[in-house]
């Protein structure tokens, strides 16, 4: 019997840092409402399981509205790594330049704990 839980999609781990260039952290909050929202549907729609902003560490210790952002990193659940490659390639944080294309790294993932 089938049901809906099986599914024939894959995980995968996706780190995209920022680039290193002047601006980059000014262009990543220009940018960010657009990134979120198209965020929010591949959220709705079970793409993007698990996401989130890299930081530094030294944001650990200021106020919420200092953090500073280096970079992104997801859990999607997709049919093919070409599925999520296309994805990122197509999110406003990779076409503005925020991400850093040379060190973006999508690999399959298995997770060991439960995944929301």
């Amino acid at each position: 019997m089938t049901t809906a839980a099986t599914s024939t999609r894959q995980r995968f781990f996706v780190y995209a840092p920022d680039n290193t260039a002047e601006g980059t952290f000014e262009k990543r909050l220009s940018v960010r409402p657009a990134h979120l929202e198209s965020a929010k549907s591949r959220i709705s729609d079970g793409f993007i399981r698990v996401g989130g902003v890299l930081l530094t560490e030294e944001s650990i210790a200021t106020p919420t509205s200092d953090k500073k952002m280096i970079g992104s990193t997801f859990i999607c659940e997709a049919d093919s790594i070409d599925d999520v490659r296309k994805m990122v390639e197509t999110d406003v944080y990779y076409t503005a330049g925020v991400w850093d294309p040379e060190r973006i790294v999508i690999a399959p993932f298995m997770a060991a704990t439960a995944i929301p």
